[in-house]
């Protein structure tokens, strides 16, 4: 492919990004798994337009999602689609979904205003921060969460080996959402408590997850602020993408309220990618982009972080990477 070829492939991704929008609001993914292979029968299941669902379909014939077969006809899912299911743990849907939807679409179509005042576009887009946003329209921000769930599955997986926590006692998953990461770390210590410290609307959904998982005798939510309200004392914080939400000043508040609760000797381990040369890793940069311009935050280098902690009463004690793009970044209290 020749560099203007490449470039005009790079103009349009976006249209490939709301065909993808399109095939997971109108489930398509389901549809061909439920044998509908043409327009007309999955228009007809749907209540969609005929012609415009073939044109759909073409397009994604055109893009790698589906092929077609000429001598029947129909259509049928590719194993880049199948990545869509719905009922997938680590489904994409719900991801691609959140990153084609109001709250990212249109602060990131004031990137190069960003660019140029350093400042993020979500007021200015969609008249409040993203959180309150997701106040408002609770649906998309439930979709957002269920991305994030999703984004880490294969992560959670793994923690229980990457985490030490046999001279922990308590545990607390500050920010922690659904707790996927700290539930995680229960299993692997049946002798750990775990505890969620979050908005109250989001910790009933830890909870209701710890019931699910067998683990709700050790468990427990705490719902609070985590700039300003005291959090549980515990031997462990975790801090799974928090911080690359904020920016630095943010950043040593939420670390600074972890440094007044934690217990002597306790450890902070924050969930994060890491930002090296410029190369090292493709999305990293891309993700970057997005926590400026929808957020005002950043990813961040192991400097940066080093920083943080030596700002916050933390001192850097190790960094370990995990097969996914997430890496494990210990500090101790001093």
């Amino acid at each position: 492919m020749n560099s203007h070829a490449r470039m005009f492939e790079m103009i349009a991704a976006f249209k490939i990004s709301q065909i993808i929008r399109a095939v997971c609001v109108h489930s398509l993914v389901e549809h061909l798994d439920n044998g509908l292979s043409t327009p007309t029968q999955i228009a007809e299941a749907s209540n969609l337009d005929v012609d415009a669902t073939d044109r759909l379909m073409r397009a994604c014939v055109s893009v790698g999602l589906m092929t077609y077969d000429s001598g029947t006809s129909t259509f049928a899912a590719t194993p880049v689609l199948l990545t869509l299911r719905a009922d997938d743990p680590a489904s994409l849907r719900s991801y691609a979904l959140a990153q084609t939807a109001d709250s990212h679409w249109l602060p990131w179509g004031r990137l190069d205003v960003s660019i140029k005042t350093g400042e993020p576009q979500a007021v200015a887009t969609l008249g409040c921060n993203l959180w309150e946003y997701f106040s408002r329209f609770p649906t998309e921000g439930a979709i957002f969460s269920d991305a994030m769930r999703s984004a880490s599955v294969s992560f959670d997986r793994e923690v229980g080996k990457l985490v030490e926590t046999r001279a922990a006692d308590v545990v607390v998953d500050v920010g922690g959402a659904s707790g996927s990461f700290v539930h995680a770390l229960m299993e692997a210590n049946s002798s750990l408590n775990g505890v969620v410290f979050d908005r109250q609307e989001v910790a009933d959904a830890a909870m209701h997850a710890a019931l699910k998982r067998g683990l709700a005798s050790r468990f427990s939510t705490v719902s609070g602020d985590f700039f300003s309200d005291a959090l549980p004392p515990a031997d462990v914080y975790l801090l799974k993408l928090i911080l690359h939400d904020w920016d630095d000043a943010a950043c040593i508040e939420i670390l600074r309220n972890c440094r007044r609760s934690i217990r002597a000797g306790g450890r902070l381990i924050v969930a994060e990618m890491i930002v090296g040369e410029p190369g090292d890793a493709r999305f990293n940069p891309l993700i970057d982009l997005t926590m400026m311009v929808v957020l005002g935050g950043r990813e961040r280098s192991i400097d940066q972080f080093r920083a943080l902690f030596s700002a916050t009463g933390f001192a850097l004690t190790a960094v370990k990477p995990s097969s996914t793009r997430f890496w494990l970044i210990e500090a101790e209290a001093v």
